[in-house]
């Protein structure tokens, strides 16, 4: 009898030894494979249903992808709306990016420095914003699927400065939704737009496209 209370007494210490606090013996009261979960397992397929269920928007995916792959900020000169060559040079990377997803819609925000009246600024902010407005739609961009909002004017500068700075008087350029009913995103099929433009990107040049750069003799 002494005997198995020695033994069922060392068996208490061994359980007790592996309690839950004890990192090296968790996975002995959780489930199968917990200890190897670093908290991502299956983010993937959650992110999948979330995005089927309308929880997750398309929206912020290609927002995302948009500021990542495309510049989406430009600047301009004091107290000018006009947009010169660096700008545009910006702008027709933007129209070759959206044009590949007529699903989209943008919004472009107009910025200025804090330089002039609040009341001038937010019309100055404006004015930048339709100059990239008009600008894209030159590019073949349908204006229905771009806004020019109410300028935030000076109230968002990126340098907290009362003087003139470039770096505040600025247009940005964003994903805002997308174009209501379009057939590629009413189920739900953003793949497709992932392909379509996959397979775009593999597309052969026009031919006799590379001539177009010769000069007259």
């Amino acid at each position: 009898m002494r005997h198995l209370a020695i033994t069922a007494v060392a068996a208490l210490a061994a359980l007790a030894a592996c309690a839950p606090g004890d990192p090296t013996y968790s996975s002995f009261w959780g489930e199968a494979g917990a200890g190897v979960d670093d908290g991502n397992f299956g983010n993937a397929t959650m992110n999948n249903t979330l995005v089927q269920s309308g929880e997750s928007t398309y929206t912020i995916n290609l927002a995302r992808r948009f500021s990542t792959e495309v510049q989406s900020t430009i600047t301009f000169e004091f107290n000018s709306a006009t947009l010169d060559a660096e700008a545009r040079a910006v702008l027709n990377q933007q129209a070759t990016w959206i044009r590949q997803f007529p699903e989209v819609r943008f919004k472009v925000y107009g910025h200025t420095d804090r330089v002039g009246s609040s009341r001038y600024n937010q019309s100055l902010g404006l004015q930048r914003a339709q100059a990239v407005v008009a600008y894209l739609a030159s590019q073949g961009v349908s204006r229905s699927r771009l806004e020019a909002v109410v300028s935030l004017g000076e109230t968002q500068p990126l340098i907290v400065t009362d003087g003139r700075e470039r770096r505040n008087r600025r247009t940005v350029t964003e994903v805002s939704g997308f174009v209501a009913g379009h057939p590629s995103v009413l189920n739900g099929k953003y793949a497709e737009i992932i392909f379509r433009d996959y397979v775009a990107s593999a597309a052969a040049a026009p031919i006799g496209a590379e001539l177009s750069t010769g000069t007259d003799g």
